[in-house]
């Protein structure tokens, strides 16, 4: 008999929602339950909470919420773990998922944490350039928090090869998380680029959760999908070829159709052909999307060609700070309104000596998105909503901000509606850059922890 896997996704970014996790993780018969947390500048934005609070344990501020949620089920139904929660500590992660499973009565439970993509410490010395602009990667060095490389599948399957029911990492390429299980199941070499080009491209459909059961495809009236309030995360049931049936809890909302999968594959994919990857080189153009039955989709045919013998680094840089504050106008002249009180703010950043490497002032509901391109004769709103930012060098700089937008409220014009602000109108800029490293430069090590 063919064998089969199910693999199902728990998360697609840190502030992904977690009711659909745990009822996958509950109704959705999983072998695998996976878990993608992270964004470009995760790591870095760790980093910078680290340097501020010494109590922050680095992994995923959201993993007790996620654990909580789905270890019952997935203890009681064998349904191994593996995320990306780790963050830059996936030790500390792997230790907080132990003293869960001990609170929850699960014990001799094996937990592994897979370290090594952080290389901050030697991240300069091991690459040249940067891919963005060309320039030497020592002319990050004065404004450099963090650097860590993209590992691939191969530490996560050596994990789950020595009996780890729930794997942590820190960063590992998205679709590496997904496909790890395939390659252990399956048996698959990790230079088969055949075999993991089906694997990485799955894992790729699954990464960004309900984007393909329909979220973010949804368009009233033009892309319609059933109880959009409550889409299932989705499920890919594997065969050992690396096939895939991609389908999601029944009963659930979204849909899962060709439309949505033909979206999410090419999502954040810069050349169909040559999707570069830790672990092999993906090559959609060749692949055959099937619908087989409701919510259920056949992918198949996904080529792959031989890795790269590079990583891809995401480099994290200090560029200053945001200052950032809002107000707003309602009824007959909001706009003439809202045109005057940016005069009077660009008037009153000059006495101040507002010093802004970019400023800007939108106004929503009429240019904070086309900006130039907004058409001259759009029609003027109701109400609108005047943003005001400005990107400086220094946080004293950025704090000017949001102190003349406060003096909007009664040194200001006719009808400001001012909020009172509850949280810090001011945060640090973090930039991302992008280099390459030697594979063979950042070796991974996993730690076993136990309940």
């Amino acid at each position: 008999m063919t064998k089969t896997i199910r693999i199902g996704a728990g998360a697609a970014w840190w502030g992904d929602r977690v009711e659909p996790a745990a009822l996958s993780a509950e109704r959705g018969k999983l072998d695998y339950l996976c878990f993608e947390t992270m964004a470009e500048a995760t790591v870095s934005a760790a980093q910078v909470r680290a340097r501020r609070d010494p109590s922050f344990e680095g992994y995923d501020t959201y993993l007790d919420d996620r654990m909580r949620a789905v270890l019952p089920a997935c203890m009681r139904q064998g349904t191994r773990i593996i995320s990306n929660q780790g963050w830059i500590n996936p030790d500390a992660a792997a230790k907080r998922i132990v003293h869960w499973l001990r609170e929850l009565g699960h014990s001799g439970v094996k937990v592994a944490s897979v370290n090594g993509s952080l290389i901050t410490d030697r991240v300069l010395k091991l690459t040249d350039s940067i891919l963005e602009n060309g320039k030497p990667t020592s002319t990050l060095k004065p404004t450099l928090i963090s650097a860590e490389a993209y590992l691939g599948a191969e530490p996560i399957v050596e994990a789950l090869k020595a009996g780890a029911q729930i794997v942590v990492t820190g960063r590992v390429a998205d679709p590496s998380i997904f496909m790890a299980p395939m390659m252990f199941e399956f048996g698959w070499d990790p230079l088969d680029h055949v075999k993991l080009g089906q694997g990485v491209g799955i894992g790729h459909l699954l990464e960004c959760g309900a984007q393909v059961t329909g979220g973010y495809f949804s368009d009233p009236g033009f892309k319609d999908v059933p109880e959009p309030w409550n889409f299932g995360f989705p499920i890919a049931e594997v065969d050992e070829d690396g096939s895939a049936v991609i389908t999601k809890v029944a009963g659930t909302g979204g849909a899962v159709t060709l439309q949505t999968v033909k979206e999410q594959m090419l999502y954040e994919v810069h050349d169909p052909a040559n999707y570069l990857t830790p672990d092999v080189v993906v090559d959609f153009t060749q692949a055959r999307i099937e619908q087989i039955g409701p919510d259920r989709v056949r992918v198949s045919n996904i080529g792959g060609k031989p890795r790269t013998p590079t990583l891809k680094v995401s480099i994290g840089c200090t560029e200053g700070f945001i200052g950032e504050d809002m107000f707003f106008y309602a009824g007959p002249g909001a706009l003439r309104r809202a045109q005057l009180a940016k005069k009077i703010l660009e008037e009153r950043f000059r006495i101040v000596g507002l010093q802004a490497e970019e400023y800007r002032v939108d106004f929503l509901g009429i240019n904070a998105i086309h900006g130039a391109a907004t058409p001259a004769d759009a029609p003027e709103p109701y109400e609108i909503a005047v943003r005001v930012a400005a990107r400086t060098a220094t946080r004293e700089e950025a704090v000017k901000v949001g102190r003349e937008v406060d003096g909007m409220a009664v040194s200001g014009i006719a009808h400001t509606g001012k909020r009172v602000p509850h949280a810090d109108r001011t945060r640090e800029v973090i930039g991302v850059w992008s280099a390459l490293v030697p594979r063979e430069q950042v070796p991974a090590s996993i730690n076993y922890f136990e309940s």
